[in-house]
């Protein structure tokens, strides 16, 4: 199965390497004219801010803004849903869905050092209700993730069910109520192989059910 990254390929090696772990071969490119056709599966990974103008914001703190790669990401997001292929969003990745269903973005959150530290991942618990996906995943309800955001979802795009929350009320996870999208604000991708880290959850779940609704929607 192959599997595109709408990215750089020099920032996404961790997802790459965390993809082929499950047998998905990933191929990372941003054309002007995305085609879902040769792929079984999205993967929309980490970055800057998107441009605010796209959920009818002006700037409040967005940093590291490339419109155009929101625009290029915007349209292999649209070009998946109309094929009805499966799509996975990590961290930026969930605040590129959460607006192109018409949700918003909280664009500088009042206490980001709970979700962002200076050197590297920070480290907080996150609970899902029980019967959501991330608790039939994992086998609870409440367990430590990382992140490394200063940004959040704040109205919640149309068709899209919160799963997972941090203790301060940030959106950590969403999943659409009728199409084959996950998404988490988490990094998953270091949080397996050499960047497992005994005081969180594995991210390998994350990857392994992306392979089964891929599977799925062969």
């Amino acid at each position: 199965m192959k599997i595109w990254i709408a990215g750089f390929p020099r920032l996404t090696v961790n997802y790459t390497a965390a993809l082929a772990a499950w047998g998905l071969e990933a191929e990372t490119s941003l054309p002007t004219h995305p085609d879902a056709s040769p792929y079984d599966g999205l993967l929309l990974p980490g970055g800057g801010d998107m441009d605010p103008s796209f959920f009818g914001q002006p700037n409040r703190g967005s940093v590291s803004i490339d419109r155009e790669l929101d625009l290029r990401q915007l349209a292999a997001l649209e070009a998946f849903l109309q094929a009805g292929k499966p799509v996975l969003g990590i961290c930026r990745g969930i605040q590129l869905i959460n607006v192109c269903f018409g949700g918003s973005l909280i664009q500088n959150l009042a206490e980001p050092h709970i979700h962002r530290t200076a050197k590297g991942d920070a480290l907080h618990p996150a609970s899902c209700p029980e019967g959501s996906l991330l608790a039939r995943l994992y086998g609870r309800t409440s367990f430590t993730v990382n992140s490394a955001h200063h940004q959040a979802l704040d109205r919640i795009g149309k068709g899209l069910t919160v799963i997972q929350t941090a203790p301060d009320g940030v959106v950590e996870a969403v999943a659409h109520e009728t199409l084959p999208i996950l998404a988490v604000q988490w990094h998953p991708e270091r949080l397996r192989g050499r960047f497992a880290r005994p005081e969180a959850v594995s991210g390998e779940p994350i990857f392994q059910y992306f392979r089964r609704m891929c599977e799925k929607c062969r």
